[in-house]
């Protein structure tokens, strides 16, 4: 059996494709155009990556794994629900069209297995991961192992209610931890006068009392969830990833203030908070390590 397995992170975007030895060496890697809108397109753009990175390597035969929005089904043979994104994803069956084994895995956890195996968290056993970016992600390592749950719907933290009286977020939810710090809510938190993170930003370090309001509130919520999180699963380590993490102590200084008030320490333990050391390979490499260790079984 080789110890060198394909991970691929099917992004909206991107298709990335690496090779990856079982101490983390990416041996390979490859980046080209999703072209999300024709299914054909971009299902035949996975394969040539395959294909090329078999190559590279001069291996056939390896496991595939491939990191996609959405939920997979029982077995990650396959995308089981991914509404409004690349159409024809749902129950496509990758091991029958790559002509190799291939395991599908949601991407946010795909991100955590990079961390729990060869990242921030390597030899943690229970680690809690969120991605701050568009939306707010999330994943669960528990007894070293990723979390799917029942459904495989495990770790979507950020429809974590923070204010039972908000608007409804994208799946119902009132008030999300998604829609108080997310992207994809910055306008509306804003009342329209930015349009990004970045910008909200920018305004907060020149002083903006606005932005500084609209920005702090946001970390104060966002640490509000990562203590209730510690409460229910009580992990080592919470890995924050995604762009939002680039704030870097605008962002990691108020949130440990925020949670020397929230967090029960119990004993004085405390929960460390790092930032994730992958970036944009994080999905592909998680993608290779869960597909290794998924095939041994």
């Amino acid at each position: 059996m080789s110890n060198i397995s394909i991970g691929i992170d099917l992004g909206g975007t991107r298709i990335k494709a690496v090779a990856v030895d079982e101490s983390g060496n990416i041996l390979h890697q490859h980046y080209q155009a999703t072209n999300d809108g024709d299914d054909a397109v971009w299902k035949n753009a996975v394969a040539t990556a395959v294909l090329e990175t078999q190559h590279k390597i001069d291996k056939t035969g390896v496991f595939v794994g491939i990191s996609a929005p959405g939920l997979p089904n029982a077995t990650n043979s396959a995308i089981a629900f991914m509404p409004g994104r690349l159409q024809g994803l749902e129950n496509f069956i990758w091991t029958s069209f790559l002509k190799t084994t291939t395991f599908v895995l949601n991407d946010a956890i795909s991100a955590m297995m990079a961390e729990a195996r060869f990242g921030a968290a390597k030899n943690k056993k229970n680690v809690v991961m969120l991605t701050l970016g568009t939306g707010v992600g999330g994943a669960i390592l528990i007894e070293g192992q990723p979390y799917q749950g029942a459904f495989n719907k495990a770790g979507h933290i950020g429809h974590m209610v923070i204010d039972s009286d908000g608007e409804a977020d994208v799946i119902g939810m009132p008030g999300s931890l998604e829609d108080a710090i997310g992207n994809c809510s910055i306008q509306k938190r804003t009342m329209g006068k930015f349009t990004s993170t970045h910008q909200l930003l920018e305004a907060f370090r020149n002083g903006d009392a606005f932005a500084a309001d609209v920005w702090l509130t946001s970390v104060k919520k966002l640490a509000i969830g990562m203590a209730t999180l510690t409460n229910i699963l009580s992990p080592e380590m919470i890995i924050l990833g995604g762009g939002i993490t680039e704030a870097g102590n605008d962002l990691f200084e108020p949130l440990e203030q925020y949670m020397s008030q929230y967090e029960w320490r119990t004993g004085g333990n405390k929960t460390e908070i790092v930032k994730a050391q992958y970036g944009d390979l994080s999905g592909a490499v998680g993608a290779a390590c869960f597909a290794r260790e998924a095939g041994k079984n």
